[in-house]
């Protein structure tokens, strides 16, 4: 992340936007210059004098609110109704607007959601195979998450076909035709998709429904479902790829297996929706510091013409391509900028 240059802090010309990133494992602030500089902020009691508009990551908006939105007391009551489908995400975030709205109540605030990204997903796509009222009454279809991470690789890293493997304490696989989502992991929430952190991913719902019946309420299954499974579940240890790697326990090592060929899978899913693949990014937590994951699920590509340069992948850090010279597909790192995307979508609805 650059800095913003000392001689500009608190000029009152730069116009700074606070960012506000409250994600399932992490709150995270900074302030963006109009150029992407920025600066990370250690609360919300100590943001600098000049910024002049804050905005926040929201993951899921719900049926209606996709595009970025002036937070008034509606946005937020909106919001609220919102929380329970992505409550790892959404209900800190919705912490962090009450707070910073309370604290900052002369700046307007602006959300900016995760999935507006997707928008452009056809309806092949996104679409589930459920009756008619399901879908278009009740709302219940694929929207896509991880939108501004995805957003910004797609700004790095220019072909007509990449995919964008988002891993970190949520995991998605994005497929990115011309600039453009055409397809994602993750679906009417973000636990849809790949193995997660603490999160299932994918599983049959016939499974699931069996668990209601005989074993479960539907609070422990929510439960076990954002907070007990993923990598934690499968590893009887936790969600922290770097303790998995380090310990050699047959769980360990299978929470792992399971993790990287799932994302392999999920690659080579997204990669028949774009018809070929031109490059691949590894971004967020664990795409930008496991060199064991990259590895592995590159392993797997070689067929669709992935080869990884082995030392550029042990030692690469963001941003930095690690395929082999002869590689038929680009194999980058990158680190992944949210702040800077939700900044410049707040200049652009505030006109700043």
């Amino acid at each position: 992340m650059r800095t913003i240059p000392r001689s500009a802090t608190g000029s009152g010309r730069i116009n700074l936007v606070l960012v506000v990133n409250a994600g399932s494992t992490s709150l995270k602030l900074s302030a963006v210059a109009p150029d992407g500089a920025a600066a990370p902020v250690e609360s919300l009691e100590a943001v600098p004098e000049d910024v002049a508009a804050v905005a926040h990551r929201v993951v899921h908006g719900g049926v209606r609110l996709r595009e970025p939105v002036v937070i008034d007391d509606t946005v937020e009551l909106e919001l609220e109704g919102a929380v329970e489908l992505a409550p790892l995400h959404n209900a800190p975030a919705l912490g962090a607007i009450k707070r910073a709205r309370q604290l900052l109540s002369d700046l307007p605030h602006v959300a900016v959601f995760d999935s507006a990204f997707h928008a452009t997903i056809p309806d092949e796509a996104a679409t589930y195979a459920l009756p008619a009222q399901v879908r278009k009454e009740w709302g219940i279809r694929r929207y896509g998450f991880h939108g501004l991470s995805v957003q910004w690789a797609s700004e790095r890293v220019r072909v007509p076909r990449l995919v964008v493997c988002h891993l970190g304490g949520g995991c998605s696989v994005t497929a990115v035709r011309d600039g453009r989502s055409i397809d994602t992991t993750m679906g009417f929430t973000p636990l849809e998709g790949v193995p997660m952190a603490t999160r299932a991913g994918s599983v049959d719902p016939g499974a699931l429904l069996y668990l209601l019946k005989h074993h479960l309420t539907l609070e422990a299954l929510d439960r076990m479902l954002e907070q007990e499974s993923g990598l934690a579940g499968l590893s009887g240890m936790s969600g922290d790829v770097r303790e998995l790697e380090s310990s050699n326990t047959p769980a360990a090592r299978l929470a792992l297996a399971v993790f990287t060929y799932r994302v392999a899978t999920a690659v080579g899913a997204m990669t028949t929706a774009l018809g070929g693949l031109d490059a691949l990014v590894f971004t967020a937590g664990i795409g930008e510091n496991s060199a064991h994951v990259r590895g592995a699920v590159c392993e797997r590509l070689g067929f669709l013409g992935v080869e990884l340069d082995a030392e550029a992948n042990s030692s690469a850090r963001p941003d930095a391509t690690i395929s082999a010279p002869d590689s038929a597909v680009r194999v980058a790192v990158l680190a992944t900028r949210e702040d800077v995307v939700a900044a410049r979508a707040t200049r652009e609805l505030l006109g700043l």
